[in-house]
């Protein structure tokens, strides 16, 4: 049985800046890699990946050798941790030797053309999603703005840029503290729109919850300290029934000759974390119960459930029906004594996918939801439409009249599931029937609804549709067809 409390990673002590804490670092990192891919390579690629490595960690060190942080780090230790985290998370060789340079072309006179000439283009191109644009001639918003479109073009091309950035922005939001206050600020609201709904989409539900509390943290300090305080209250208030709790479990998951793993979970800061402290332990932990196979998870979901009487109505099977983004776990609430328990009951495996999503192993990736989202973006009106990317990182699944699901963001409308059909079909539509009632266009979906789209031979599109839509393919397309209508009676030609 195991207890877990903790952060993705953990930041430096001030004393730990030295030799000795930088080798270990680096030896860990070798071993991941060649524990995670050595067996997949040949002898002489694994041989010249190795070699690559030590260069880049060369390259690094020589680079950053005279830089340090505001906090007075030496300025090493960053891209190191940030390969840290990528190693731990299956990240491949590639990856973490971008890792490792991804400052080097940034704050060093080393380039992007060194780079690629020295590690390959693979190596470059993924050291260039890492950079900032730099351009004199325009602002820092303006840079900024360029920066994302920048990230999310090339992302679109390899997914591992946007993974580095995660581990990159979690290192800094842990070591912030030495920046103004302002700055941190800034950060911290930045981390949150772009960063955490992007993470979310690609399956790393514990990395966007891990960006998500650190910049919290940052922006609302007093109310994290509290939630802190009341969080260790319950922990000692109730360890003594978790004890007991656990070993029952166990004891009868051991008696079926079932292998499990226990873990405590405490929920994580946020604002709504902290406003459901007053409704006892179910609102902040839950008890995470790993196994090896499905079978043991629904076996082991029946003798909880005849150890300890199961809530009405909080059964949720995510190992059958899986969240959009991979999310898969049985989730049921139960009565052990006096205490109501959320219990969270999955397989190893599947653990791997539920807190890394697309870099674990063998994880289903929906990558064409993902680039159409990243192509969204990109054709959108600015560089980042930050309210559909809020709301890509919460999904519905609706269903069309043959049956067939479709997963749009929370808040969709009709409208909506009319353009995710097909462009089309979106143009023509003029009313819907949701659940076999006739409902106008703008009319919101929820969970399960099925809707059919009644159509007119000619497109009925109106401004006000851009109101009623809030995907990105739905509000780019209504744009596209409306800029066409007032350019008409210039050109003569029914563009309809």
């Amino acid at each position: 049985m195991e207890k877990i409390h903790q952060p993705i990673a953990q930041p430096e002590a001030a004393e730990n800046y030295d030799d000795k804490r930088q080798l270990r670092l680096i030896n860990e990192i070798m071993e991941l890699l060649v524990t995670h891919h050595g067996g997949s390579l040949s002898e002489q690629v694994l041989d010249d990946s190795i070699d690559a490595l030590q260069k880049a960690i060369k390259l690094a060190q020589d680079a950053h050798r005279k830089q340090v942080r505001k906090s007075g780090e030496p300025y090493f230790f960053h891209p190191l941790r940030v390969a840290h985290l990528a190693a731990r998370h299956w990240m491949d060789f590639a990856s973490v030797i971008a890792a490792l340079l991804h400052d080097v072309v940034e704050d060093t006179p080393t380039t992007l053309e060194n780079v690629s000439a020295m590690f390959g283009m693979e190596i470059g191109l993924l050291v260039d999603g890492l950079t900032k644009v730099d351009d004199d001639l325009l602002s820092r918003s303006a840079l900024k703005e360029q920066t994302y479109r920048k990230q999310v073009l090339l992302a679109v091309r390899d997914v591992r840029v946007l993974c580095l950035k995660f581990w990159d922005r979690i290192d800094n939001l842990q070591t912030i503290q030495a920046l103004n206050p302002e700055k941190q600020r800034l950060i911290a609201e930045e981390s949150r729109m772009i960063y955490v709904p992007l993470a979310r989409h690609l399956g790393m539900g514990r990395v966007a919850t891990e960006l998500d509390a650190l910049s919290l943290r940052i922006l609302y300090p007093t109310r994290a300290v509290r939630y802190d305080a009341h969080v260790h209250e319950m922990r000692e208030l109730y360890e003594p029934n978790f004890g007991r709790i656990r070993s029952e479990i166990h004891n009868v998951l051991e008696h079926h000759k079932i292998d499990a793993l226990l873990k405590d979970r405490w929920r994580h800061f946020s604002i709504a974390a902290a406003r459901t402290t007053g409704r006892g332990l179910p609102a902040l932990y839950t008890l995470d119960i790993l196994v090896d196979r499905f079978l043991d998870a629904y076996h082991t979901l029946g003798l909880l459930h005849r150890l300890y009487p199961p809530i009405p109505g909080k059964l949720r099977d995510h190992l059958n029906m899986p969240s959009q983004y991979g999310y898969q776990a049985l989730k049921t609430s139960v009565q052990a004594g006096e205490l109501r328990l959320r219990v969270e009951i999955t397989t190893r495996k599947l653990a791997r996918f539920n807190d890394s999503g697309v870099l674990a192993p063998g994880f289903e990736f929906r990558s064409s939801s993902f680039e159409d989202l990243m192509q969204s973006l990109i054709e959108g009106e600015s560089a980042f439409d930050m309210d559909s990317l809020r709301l890509a990182s919460a999904s519905i699944q609706v269903y069309t009249p043959l049956g067939d699901v479709r997963s749009l963001p929370e808040g969709s409308s009709a409208l909506d599931f009319a353009f995710d059909i097909h462009e089309q079909l979106g143009l023509h539509a003029v009313r819907v029937r949701i659940n076999g009632k006739t409902r106008q266009l703008k009319a919101r979906l929820m969970d399960g609804d099925q809707i059919d789209v009644e159509t007119s031979d000619r497109p009925t599109v109106l401004p006000k549709w851009l109101e009623w839509a809030v995907t990105p393919r739905a509000r780019n397309s209504i744009r596209r067809y409306l800029r066409s209508k007032v350019k008409q009676p210039l050109s003569g030609k029914d563009e309809s």
